[in-house]
Parts: structure tokens; sequence; C-alpha cells
């Protein structure tokens, strides 16, 4: 393709004596130069699929571990402890221009202290919903892989945008709601989560968390995406870390707002 281009065929570089007549315009001095200059990175320096996904396991594990932590110690300071060193890591991570493993790892172990706290607190006052929050968890995550590796569903620029409008508007709600729990505007267990929609008798939060699953979804399939470019595009190896750490932060949110919407059903 190089000899029928015009634009190659004309430069004695890619010519049938090429090697020669650039060997007779290069000085030693540029030869030294051209041996000495940093050779291009080893492909075990570079982000692949394989690599993200053993950093996401690794971190899952040491998640798990922090989870077992906080389930046993059932300890609501601990937990709640380590749910806000989580939140200023998640953080750190967010806006860190280099992806760091530690502090992917020092994240993955304490909001699993306060992932496995918050869940015993759940399972003591709403028996059973762990377990149907775990299972739901594997489920979307699973199926939207499923569909993501098949190529039924891909990200879009007009399915971004909605979703970062939804994401807005999602947090203003919850801040909201949160103040008014706070405040003892509303007595109900979740807010105006709780409240009743009119004509139809159901909780708004059962609505809204129907709602929040789809944003997780499609924030996974985002998550996926930036793995499946960075590979291709060769990115340096450490962004695997960030791959890892955003589906960490999608799944735990996915688990968290499952285990919401089951206890609001048990409600």
């Amino acid at each position: 393709m190089a000899l029928n281009n015009p634009a190659f065929s004309r430069d004695a570089a890619f010519s049938s004596r090429g090697g020669i007549a650039v060997a007779n315009q290069v000085s030693n001095q540029q030869l030294n130069d051209m041996y000495n200059r940093e050779s291009a990175p080893d492909s075990g320096d570079v982000m692949t699929v394989e690599d993200t996904i053993a950093k996401t396991v690794g971190a899952f594990a040491l998640l798990l571990v922090g989870a077992a932590i906080g389930w046993i110690a059932d300890m609501p300071l601990l937990w709640i402890g380590a749910g806000l060193v989580g939140f200023v890591l998640a953080l750190v991570n967010i806006f860190k221009k280099q992806p760091s493993g530690a502090l992917v790892l020092a994240y993955s172990a304490f909001e699993g202290v306060f992932v496995g706290g918050i869940s015993r607190y759940y399972e003591t006052a709403f028996g059973g919903v762990v377990t149907q929050a775990v299972v739901a968890t594997i489920i979307v995550v699973g199926v939207t892989l499923a569909l993501f590796a098949s190529g039924k569903i891909r990200a879009s620029k007009k399915a971004t945008k909605v979703f970062l409008i939804a994401m807005v508007g999602y947090v203003i709600f919850s801040l909201v709601n949160m103040v008014l729990m706070f405040t003892g505007a509303t007595d109900d267990a979740f807010g105006l989560r709780s409240a009743e929609i009119p004509f139809l008798g159901i909780p708004f939060g059962v609505v809204l968390g129907v709602l929040v699953v789809i944003m997780a979804a499609y924030s996974l399939v985002l998550d996926f995406d930036f793995i499946q470019k960075g590979a291709a595009n060769g990115a340096p190896r450490a962004y695997g870390w960030k791959g890892a750490f955003g589906i960490m932060v999608t799944v735990i949110w996915l688990y968290l707002e499952l285990l919401r919407f089951f206890a609001i059903l048990r409600d």
C-alpha cells in the first residue's frame, strides 16, 4: 500500500533502494540518536481487557473481605465511618489524573465494610432482602454484560446525555429527600420514596427504583465501553485500574439501590 501511494513512492525510504539512500543521508550522530531513542511500550505495559478483569476480580475479593468484617462486627459507627472514608477515596480516584491501584483497592476495602454493615442493618429490619439484592445484582450485571458482548446494546451520545441528565435529577432528589428525613419533615422510613403514588397505590420508591436500576445498567455499559476502547487504543496498563474502579462503583451503587428497593417492597 505504501509503494502504491504517490506520497510514499517519492520518498527514498519507501523505494527498493531506500535503505541505501537513507544510510547515505544520515550522519553517524543521527544514527546513534535513533538507536538511543526510547523503544515503544512493551505489550505488557498497555491496557488489556483480561488484565482489567483480573484487577476487577482482585478489587471485588477485597470488597467481600471488608463486607464480611462489616457484617460480623455489626457496629454502626464502624460501617458508617468506613462509608465516609470510601466516599472520600471515591472522589480522590475520580479526580486523580493518574489511576492508582492502591487507592482503588483501599476504596474497595472501606466500601466493603460499609456494604457489609448496612446489609446487616437491612437484613435485621427486613429479613431476606440481602439475598434478593445479591441475586438481582448478579442477574442485572450478567444480562448487561451478555447484551454488551453480543453487540445488542452500546453506549451512544444521545443515551449518555439522557443518562447524565437523569443522574443529576436523581442526585438532587436524593439530597432533598435526605434533608427532609434529617429535619423530621417526613417520618416515613424512606422519606419521599415511601409516599404512595395517587391512583396507583404503590410507593414512589418502587417506580424510582426500577428507573435507577436501568440507569445503573447503562452505567455498566459505559464502563464496559471504556474498557473496550482503552484496550483497543493501547492505553497505559494503569488505566485498567480506572476501568476496575468504574465497575466497582457501579455495582456497589446497583446493589445498594436494589437493597433499598426490596426493603421498600417488604415495608
